[in-house]
């Protein structure tokens, strides 16, 4: 049985007991684990000296666990709280994006294949969530990041019909199956979604890292890759709701 330590996450939890619980963790180095952690409600001292009190929702701390090949849950022995984020519990907005968060995350990321990027991009979101003012272009560096390690890069630079330099318009198509712009498209096609050019240049700004632009360009540019990563996945995630405004 490999028994580890490593950071995580809590993504995704759900009573199995009174006293247990089970919970999808995006760890540091092992990627998303989903585990059993047993007695971890308990409220005894052992128990909180093991499990801090429970593995709760949007938080951080150090995982011990161990995995065995015969089932699909690992066993957490220890949860460490480090991290709380207790401003995500003063502000429904930073709660409802944190939350889309966490449920794209755990939609787009196979367990046991690591992303130590999407981690590291998932905590620095959950802080920056701490300033209101902040919480768009947080989102939309945090979309970018994800996408970015998944493989499904929008394609910036080249019209992807064409396949040539996507030249300067004042507005563009934007084809989801091929993943990117086109001067080709019409808005009206079915599967095809008009963008704006200065939607294409602030994604441009969160490539470098930065996501700088006006109230509205940002809004449209994170309902962009939400509406991206709902053709992906297939499905909408209820917490989609949160960032497309419906």
């Amino acid at each position: 049985m490999p028994r580890f330590k490593d950071q995580a996450i809590c993504i995704r939890h759900l009573d199995w007991s009174e006293s247990s619980q089970i919970v999808s963790l995006l760890t540091e180095d092992h990627g998303k684990i989903r585990g059993l952690a047993k007695g971890a409600k308990r409220m005894s001292p052992s128990g909180i000296a093991r499990f801090s009190g429970g593995v709760d929702l949007l938080t951080a701390g150090e995982v011990v666990a161990t995995t065995r090949p015969t089932t699909e849950l690992a066993t957490l022995t220890e949860w460490d709280l480090q991290e709380p984020f207790p401003h995500l519990h003063e502000h429904l907005g930073a709660m409802r994006l944190a939350m889309y968060a966490a449920d794209v995350t755990n939609a787009l990321l196979a367990e046991d294949d690591p992303h130590p990027e999407v981690y590291t991009a998932l905590g620095q979101f959950l802080r920056r969530l701490a300033e209101p003012e902040s919480h768009a272009g947080a989102l939309l560096r945090f979309q970018w990041s994800l996408l970015v390690a998944c493989g499904y890069r929008p394609a910036l630079d080249i019209d992807v019909v064409l396949n040539e330099a996507l030249p300067a318009r004042a507005t563009y198509t934007f084809e989801p199956i091929r993943g990117g712009f086109t001067t080709t498209g019409k808005p009206a096609a079915h599967g095809v979604w008009g963008v704006r050019r200065e939607t294409v240049e602030l994604l441009r700004t969160a490539a470098t890292g930065t996501a700088t632009g006006t109230t509205c360009s940002v809004q449209r540019a994170n309902q962009l890759l939400c509406a991206y990563m709902r053709m992906l996945l297939d499905r909408q995630l209820p917490t989609m709701d949160f960032v497309l405004g419906k």
